[in-house]
């Protein structure tokens, strides 16, 4: 019983009690009453080496019998340096200053902030940002404004700030669209920042994979095309790699599957493999250099009580050594849902196939019926998520979207083995 626990992103009134989870190892989840269920969406996508992995948990342990918290103005440690260290060597090289806080929403909001910052230390007065429809970039104020506006925004919508809304071109396998959808996104986006050029101080999106948008996928040439644009006009591009981070693209980060230097990356989510809260916003050395100055108001006054903390860092370095063992986990994957596409594909109740690295998902469709509603409300994911269970398997589908987003701990038996589940219950 819960009694005194108010869950998220759960209506109150109607709702089954939560299940209790005693343990979890690997893949999978052990439960209360004994059930055991594989986690094919790596509980909220943190999970990225499965449950309870030894060597992160020892990290953690001999951290804190070493120090477990110091304020981190004024101060520095080496899991902090380390962490810091080890990232930045694989991101884009103009990507080396790396700012710390605790969650993906807030790794957005510092990136918003060192967008907005940076021209108004430059003397320019620039507020809009150029974001995607269907984007979810957090549930904090700002992070909440530069997403959809959705039945989650809805009660907050007269605190939001108004952004540039330009549409999202997702694609999907056999989409024969896509060069038009990306070509007429772009257009729209250069004409915007040639009429107003001192009006926006950056554009944000999801790289190659919307989230909890609903898993709608765009290319990588896209991104290449969106970034010449941002190089044209001399605007900053910030990448959200909150969920697309650390592998689950198929490469590191989805900027370099994407071959793009962005000017700000936000990161979390996968960055302690599940273990602890931590979250990275990093800049180009550009950007920081703006914000060099001995005036207090240029200075980026921002931090967290718990920035940098060390048993967080420790579990991200242990994470990191773990993602470079086992590179070959998370690049393969995509040819194994690959693979398991050949058997949906022809399926009358599925549409839209669509993979990127170790994420998959497909639109659940009525077979052709009216009346059937797609979105975050549609019925048929409470159905699936409880026959799944019924099945031994934890999914989770964005309304009508199932995806898979499973630890990189599983093998391609246990990946066939969600698709069985998968024809079995559609």
């Amino acid at each position: 019983m819960t009694k005194n626990i108010w869950h998220p992103f759960t209506i109150i009134k109607g709702n089954p009690e939560p299940l209790k989870v005693i343990s979890g190892d690997g893949a999978y989840l052990n439960l209360e009453d004994g059930k055991r269920v594989m986690d094919c969406i790596s509980s909220w996508w943190v999970n990225i080496h499965g449950h309870s992995h030894p060597e992160i948990a020892k990290a953690i342990y001999e951290q804190a019998q070493t120090l477990e918290h110091v304020i981190f103005a004024g101060f520095t440690h080496d899991p902090a340096e380390q962490l810091a260290e080890l990232i930045t060597s694989k991101l884009p090289r103009n990507l080396n200053k790396f700012f710390f806080s605790d969650n993906g929403s807030t790794a957005v909001e510092v990136g918003m902030k060192m967008a907005y910052q940076y021209w108004k230390n430059l003397g320019e007065d620039r507020k809009t940002f150029i974001c995607f429809d269907g984007a979810y970039h957090g549930d904090t104020l700002g992070a909440m404004s530069v997403g959809e506006r959705s039945l989650f925004t809805e009660v907050f919508k007269e605190l939001m700030f108004d952004v540039e809304v330009v549409p999202f071109p997702e694609t999907w396998i056999g989409d024969t669209e896509r060069a038009l959808k990306e070509d007429a996104v772009i257009e729209r986006i250069e004409n915007l920042l040639d009429q107003h050029p001192d009006k926006y101080a950056g554009i944000l999106i999801e790289p190659l994979i919307q989230g909890a948008g609903g898993m709608r996928m765009c290319s990588e040439e896209f991104l290449q095309k969106l970034h010449w644009v941002n190089r044209q006009f001399d605007a900053l591009l910030i990448f959200d790699e909150v969920m697309t981070g650390f592998g689950r693209t198929g490469d590191y980060f989805a900027c370099l599957k994407a071959q793009v230097e962005p000017d700000i990356i936000c990161l979390s989510k996968g960055i302690t493999g599940g273990f602890m809260p931590l979250a990275a916003t990093v800049c180009s050395d550009d950007i920081y250099e703006v914000f060099n100055s001995s005036e207090a108001i240029k200075t980026f006054w921002h931090g967290h009580s718990y920035t940098g903390n060390p048993l967080g860092c420790a579990a991200g370095i242990a994470s990191w050594k773990l993602l470079v063992e086992n590179e070959s986990a998370f690049k393969n994957m995509e040819a194994i849902h690959l693979k398991n596409f050949e058997r949906l594909k022809n399926h009358p109740r599925i549409k839209n196939l669509r993979v990127k690295g170790t994420i998959a998902a497909m639109d659940i469709t009525n077979g052709g019926d009216a009346g059937w509603e797609e979105g975050y409300l549609n019925p048929v994911s409470q159905e699936i998520r409880k026959i799944a269970l019924d099945l031994g398997y934890l999914l989770r589908p964005l309304g009508n979207v199932l995806y898979l987003m499973p630890p990189y701990c599983v093998t391609e038996e246990d990946i066939n083995g969600i698709y069985d589940a998968i024809l079995e219950m559609i």
